[in-house]
Protein backbone atom coordinates (compact mmCIF):
# COMPACT_ATOMS: atom_id res chain seq x y z
CA UNK A 1 0.00 0.00 0.00
CA UNK A 2 1.35 3.41 -0.96
CA UNK A 3 0.13 6.70 0.49
CA UNK A 4 0.25 10.28 -0.73
CA UNK A 5 -1.49 13.23 0.83
CA UNK A 6 -2.05 16.95 0.62
CA UNK A 7 -1.59 18.62 -2.76
CA UNK A 8 0.23 15.81 -4.51
CA UNK A 9 -2.52 15.41 -7.08
CA UNK A 10 -3.84 18.95 -6.63
CA UNK A 11 -6.86 20.30 -4.80
CA UNK A 12 -8.74 20.39 -8.09
CA UNK A 13 -8.36 16.63 -8.51
CA UNK A 14 -9.29 16.04 -4.88
CA UNK A 15 -12.42 18.15 -5.36
CA UNK A 16 -13.42 15.86 -8.23
CA UNK A 17 -13.08 12.87 -5.86
CA UNK A 18 -15.22 14.54 -3.20
CA UNK A 19 -17.82 15.64 -5.74
CA UNK A 20 -18.46 12.00 -6.67
CA UNK A 21 -19.88 11.32 -3.21
CA UNK A 22 -23.64 12.02 -3.05
CA UNK A 23 -23.49 13.04 0.62
CA UNK A 24 -21.45 16.06 -0.49
CA UNK A 25 -23.76 16.94 -3.38
CA UNK A 26 -25.48 19.71 -1.41
CA UNK A 27 -22.23 21.57 -0.76
CA UNK A 28 -21.26 24.70 -2.62
CA UNK A 29 -17.84 25.08 -4.26
CA UNK A 30 -16.17 26.63 -1.21
CA UNK A 31 -17.53 23.93 1.13
CA UNK A 32 -16.52 21.19 -1.31
CA UNK A 33 -12.98 22.59 -1.41
CA UNK A 34 -12.78 22.40 2.38
CA UNK A 35 -13.74 18.72 2.24
CA UNK A 36 -11.28 18.11 -0.61
CA UNK A 37 -8.44 19.51 1.50
CA UNK A 38 -8.87 16.51 3.83
CA UNK A 39 -8.31 13.85 1.16
CA UNK A 40 -5.40 11.42 1.33
CA UNK A 41 -4.68 9.11 -1.63
CA UNK A 42 -3.56 5.49 -1.36
CA UNK A 43 -2.81 2.71 -3.80
CA UNK A 44 -3.50 -1.00 -3.24
CA UNK A 45 -2.31 -3.90 -5.39
CA UNK A 46 -4.54 -6.75 -6.57
CA UNK A 47 -5.45 -9.07 -3.69
CA UNK A 48 -4.46 -6.56 -1.01
CA UNK A 49 -6.94 -6.07 1.83
CA UNK A 50 -8.17 -2.52 2.35
CA UNK A 51 -10.40 -3.33 5.33
CA UNK A 52 -10.38 -6.40 7.57
CA UNK A 53 -13.40 -7.76 9.40
CA UNK A 54 -13.17 -6.88 13.09
CA UNK A 55 -11.18 -3.70 12.49
CA UNK A 56 -12.44 -0.18 13.23
CA UNK A 57 -12.22 1.75 9.95
CA UNK A 58 -12.12 5.50 10.41
CA UNK A 59 -12.39 6.79 6.85
CA UNK A 60 -14.76 7.39 4.00
CA UNK A 61 -13.27 5.69 0.94
CA UNK A 62 -13.79 6.82 -2.67
CA UNK A 63 -12.62 4.60 -5.53
CA UNK A 64 -10.58 6.84 -7.81
CA UNK A 65 -9.41 4.02 -10.09
CA UNK A 66 -9.77 0.24 -10.03
CA UNK A 67 -12.23 -2.20 -8.42
CA UNK A 68 -12.77 -3.71 -4.98
CA UNK A 69 -15.04 -6.38 -3.59
CA UNK A 70 -16.77 -6.26 -0.22
CA UNK A 71 -17.27 -9.74 1.21
CA UNK A 72 -17.66 -11.83 4.32
CA UNK A 73 -17.51 -15.52 5.17
CA UNK A 74 -20.60 -17.53 6.05
CA UNK A 75 -20.70 -19.90 9.01
CA UNK A 76 -19.76 -22.66 6.54
CA UNK A 77 -16.64 -20.76 5.52
CA UNK A 78 -18.02 -19.82 2.09
CA UNK A 79 -17.18 -16.40 0.69
CA UNK A 80 -20.25 -14.21 0.25
CA UNK A 81 -19.75 -11.12 -1.92
CA UNK A 82 -21.83 -8.19 -0.75
CA UNK A 83 -20.82 -5.44 -3.19
CA UNK A 84 -18.50 -4.64 -6.07
CA UNK A 85 -17.25 -1.06 -6.09
CA UNK A 86 -15.46 0.56 -9.04
CA UNK A 87 -14.34 4.01 -10.18
CA UNK A 88 -16.57 6.73 -8.74
CA UNK A 89 -18.12 4.50 -6.07
CA UNK A 90 -17.65 5.10 -2.37
CA UNK A 91 -18.32 3.44 0.97
CA UNK A 92 -17.78 3.98 4.69
CA UNK A 93 -19.61 7.29 5.01
CA UNK A 94 -20.92 6.21 8.44
CA UNK A 95 -17.31 5.90 9.60
CA UNK A 96 -17.11 9.69 9.52
CA UNK A 97 -19.74 10.05 12.23
CA UNK A 98 -19.41 7.04 14.57
CA UNK A 99 -17.14 4.25 15.80
CA UNK A 100 -18.18 0.87 14.48
CA UNK A 101 -16.54 -2.47 13.88
CA UNK A 102 -16.25 -3.70 10.27
CA UNK A 103 -18.42 -6.78 9.64
CA UNK A 104 -16.83 -7.45 6.25
CA UNK A 105 -13.58 -7.51 4.28
CA UNK A 106 -12.70 -5.17 1.40
CA UNK A 107 -10.16 -6.47 -1.13
CA UNK A 108 -8.69 -4.90 -4.27
CA UNK A 109 -9.66 -6.87 -7.40
CA UNK A 110 -6.96 -5.04 -9.37
CA UNK A 111 -4.47 -2.22 -8.83
CA UNK A 112 -6.71 0.33 -7.12
CA UNK A 113 -6.30 3.99 -6.21
CA UNK A 114 -8.52 5.35 -3.45
CA UNK A 115 -9.22 8.75 -1.90
CA UNK A 116 -9.72 8.72 1.87
CA UNK A 117 -11.22 11.22 4.31
CA UNK A 118 -10.37 10.53 7.96
CA UNK A 119 -13.04 10.77 10.65
CA UNK A 120 -11.02 13.00 13.00
CA UNK A 121 -10.25 15.47 10.22
CA UNK A 122 -13.87 15.49 9.05
CA UNK A 123 -15.32 15.99 12.51
CA UNK A 124 -12.92 18.88 13.12
CA UNK A 125 -14.20 20.40 9.87
CA UNK A 126 -17.82 20.02 11.04
CA UNK A 127 -17.05 21.74 14.34
CA UNK A 128 -15.63 24.69 12.44
CA UNK A 129 -18.32 24.70 9.72
CA UNK A 130 -21.55 23.18 11.17
CA UNK A 131 -23.55 24.13 8.06
CA UNK A 132 -21.58 21.48 6.16
CA UNK A 133 -22.69 18.89 8.74
CA UNK A 134 -26.36 19.78 8.31
CA UNK A 135 -26.15 19.32 4.54
CA UNK A 136 -24.30 15.99 4.90
CA UNK A 137 -26.91 14.63 7.35
CA UNK A 138 -29.73 15.55 4.96
CA UNK A 139 -28.03 13.66 2.12
CA UNK A 140 -27.34 10.66 4.38
CA UNK A 141 -31.04 10.40 5.20
CA UNK A 142 -31.93 10.37 1.49
CA UNK A 143 -29.27 7.70 0.82
CA UNK A 144 -30.53 5.46 3.65
CA UNK A 145 -34.09 5.63 2.33
CA UNK A 146 -32.88 4.49 -1.11
CA UNK A 147 -30.85 1.62 0.36
CA UNK A 148 -33.80 0.38 2.44
CA UNK A 149 -36.00 0.41 -0.66
CA UNK A 150 -33.41 -1.54 -2.69
CA UNK A 151 -32.92 -4.18 0.02
CA UNK A 152 -36.68 -4.76 0.33
CA UNK A 153 -36.97 -5.07 -3.45
CA UNK A 154 -34.10 -7.57 -3.77
CA UNK A 155 -35.52 -9.75 -1.02
CA UNK A 156 -38.69 -10.41 -3.03
CA UNK A 157 -37.02 -11.03 -6.39
CA UNK A 158 -36.66 -14.47 -8.00
CA UNK A 159 -33.23 -15.84 -8.94
CA UNK A 160 -33.95 -14.99 -12.59
CA UNK A 161 -34.75 -11.39 -11.67
CA UNK A 162 -31.63 -11.11 -9.51
CA UNK A 163 -29.41 -12.35 -12.33
CA UNK A 164 -31.06 -9.95 -14.78
CA UNK A 165 -30.60 -7.10 -12.29
CA UNK A 166 -26.89 -7.94 -11.85
CA UNK A 167 -26.35 -8.05 -15.62
CA UNK A 168 -28.06 -4.68 -16.02
CA UNK A 169 -25.97 -3.25 -13.19
CA UNK A 170 -22.74 -4.56 -14.76
CA UNK A 171 -23.84 -3.28 -18.18
CA UNK A 172 -24.24 0.21 -16.74
CA UNK A 173 -20.86 0.10 -15.00
CA UNK A 174 -18.63 -1.95 -17.27
CA UNK A 175 -20.46 -2.26 -20.58
CA UNK A 176 -19.56 -0.59 -23.85
CA UNK A 177 -21.65 -0.17 -26.93
CA UNK A 178 -21.30 -2.81 -29.61
CA UNK A 179 -22.88 -3.00 -33.08
CA UNK A 180 -24.93 -5.92 -31.77
CA UNK A 181 -25.76 -4.53 -28.34
CA UNK A 182 -23.74 -3.93 -25.17
CA UNK A 183 -20.55 -5.87 -24.47
CA UNK A 184 -20.00 -6.36 -20.74
CA UNK A 185 -16.63 -7.13 -19.13
CA UNK A 186 -17.67 -9.13 -16.07
CA UNK A 187 -15.85 -8.12 -12.87
CA UNK A 188 -16.74 -11.47 -11.28
CA UNK A 189 -16.57 -15.15 -12.19
CA UNK A 190 -19.71 -17.30 -12.26
CA UNK A 191 -18.98 -18.31 -8.67
CA UNK A 192 -18.46 -14.67 -7.73
CA UNK A 193 -21.83 -13.73 -9.23
CA UNK A 194 -23.44 -16.62 -7.33
CA UNK A 195 -21.92 -15.37 -4.07
CA UNK A 196 -23.08 -11.87 -4.94
CA UNK A 197 -26.76 -12.76 -5.33
CA UNK A 198 -26.89 -15.60 -2.82
CA UNK A 199 -27.27 -18.73 -4.95
CA UNK A 200 -25.20 -21.63 -6.31
CA UNK A 201 -22.67 -21.35 -9.14
CA UNK A 202 -24.53 -24.06 -11.07
CA UNK A 203 -27.74 -22.02 -10.86
CA UNK A 204 -26.02 -18.96 -12.32
CA UNK A 205 -24.51 -20.99 -15.17
CA UNK A 206 -27.87 -22.60 -15.89
CA UNK A 207 -29.75 -19.30 -15.93
CA UNK A 208 -27.14 -17.62 -18.14
CA UNK A 209 -27.34 -20.54 -20.56
CA UNK A 210 -31.14 -20.18 -20.60
CA UNK A 211 -30.81 -16.46 -21.42
CA UNK A 212 -28.44 -17.36 -24.24
CA UNK A 213 -30.83 -20.01 -25.58
CA UNK A 214 -33.60 -17.39 -25.54
CA UNK A 215 -31.42 -15.12 -27.69
CA UNK A 216 -31.13 -12.38 -25.07
CA UNK A 217 -27.40 -12.66 -24.45
CA UNK A 218 -24.28 -14.29 -25.87
CA UNK A 219 -21.59 -15.58 -23.53
CA UNK A 220 -18.09 -14.89 -24.84
CA UNK A 221 -15.64 -16.96 -22.83
CA UNK A 222 -15.87 -16.70 -19.04
CA UNK A 223 -15.45 -12.95 -18.64
CA UNK A 224 -17.60 -11.32 -21.32
CA UNK A 225 -21.31 -11.24 -22.08
CA UNK A 226 -22.97 -9.53 -25.03
CA UNK A 227 -26.44 -8.25 -24.17
CA UNK A 228 -28.51 -7.75 -27.29
CA UNK A 229 -31.35 -5.71 -25.82
CA UNK A 230 -31.26 -4.09 -22.37
CA UNK A 231 -34.98 -3.34 -22.42
CA UNK A 232 -35.85 -7.02 -22.88
CA UNK A 233 -33.62 -7.89 -19.93
CA UNK A 234 -35.41 -5.31 -17.78
CA UNK A 235 -38.76 -6.88 -18.58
Amino acid sequence: MNETSGCTCGNCQHRLCAKRVPIFSGLNLEELSRVADLIVKRKYEKGELIIMEGSYPESLIIIDKGQVKVFKYTSEGKEQILYIFSEGDFFGEKNLLRNQVATFYVEALEATHICMINKKDFQKLLRNYPEIGIKVIEELCIRMEKIESTVQSMGTKSIESRINAVLLDFAGRYGRKNPRGVLVELPLSREGIANYIGTARETVSRKLSALQDEGMIEMIGNKKILIFNLDELRE
